[in-house]
């Protein structure tokens, strides 16, 4: 799989439905992520060759897939409502490691290929599918700590799930942040990346799915 370049909305919205083969198109050019301006040297396609040197496959096994194993963070919800975006890729091995969907939400779930169409009950930080966008409450302050605890895998210093391999390192918008990746904010807009192992040339963008208004339930 590839990364995809698509024309999305960033900010704060309510989450409605939509097929899955919609939000997964990012799944098609590797990892789910992309930047949103077509900047650096053009390469076969019209593909800018700063985005071409970020790609990486996804990993294959269940190691590459971690499954959901954590419990609800806030207030669980019976809609999802009105949420802010952040997008988190993970790097492990020098593959992209997918974020399960559904967390921070209580079974029993519904997914349609992949997609959580239903939960009992949303909490303070979800996923709804495997492309790396998670949507937390406004007026909330999550951090990614927050979002590995409600996920259920670990995140340490120098531990991303099961992959080790010296210190996890962590961007925000391309840039290089140090501390705890534990502590790293989720905010609305941000591209955060997380990765051990081989150094993988962070995104600096992602183009956020534009979702129409509603609330998922």
């Amino acid at each position: 799989m590839r990364r995809a370049v698509g024309t999305m909305r960033v900010g704060t919205m309510r989450v409605g439905m939509r097929p899955v083969g919609v939000m997964l198109a990012c799944g098609l050019i590797a990892g789910c992520g992309g930047t949103s301006a077509a900047t650096g040297r053009q390469r076969k396609g019209g593909i800018p060759a700063s985005l071409l040197a970020g790609v990486r496959p996804i990993g294959r096994g269940p190691r590459f897939q971690p499954p959901l194993k954590g419990s609800v963070t806030g207030a669980c919800t019976a809609r999802l409502g009105i949420r802010g975006q952040t997008h988190v890729e993970l790097f492990g091995a020098n593959r992209v490691v997918l974020l399960a969907a559904g967390i921070g939400t209580r079974a029993p779930r519904r997914l349609v290929d992949g997609r959580l169409r239903r939960a009992a009950c949303f909490g303070e930080v979800v996923t709804l599918d495997p492309t790396g966008t998670v949507y937390f409450r406004p007026g909330t302050h999550p951090t990614v700590g927050a979002l590995f605890s409600a996920w259920g895998q670990p995140l340490t210093p120098k531990r991303i799930a099961s992959f080790t391999g010296g210190r996890v390192r962590v961007y925000v918008d391309g840039r290089l942040r140090r501390g705890s990746p534990r502590s790293v904010p989720l905010r609305t807009g941000a591209e955060i990346v997380l990765e051990v192992g081989p150094y993988v040339p962070p995104h600096t963008h992602f183009s956020f799915p534009q979702i129409p208004s509603g609330h998922l339930g």
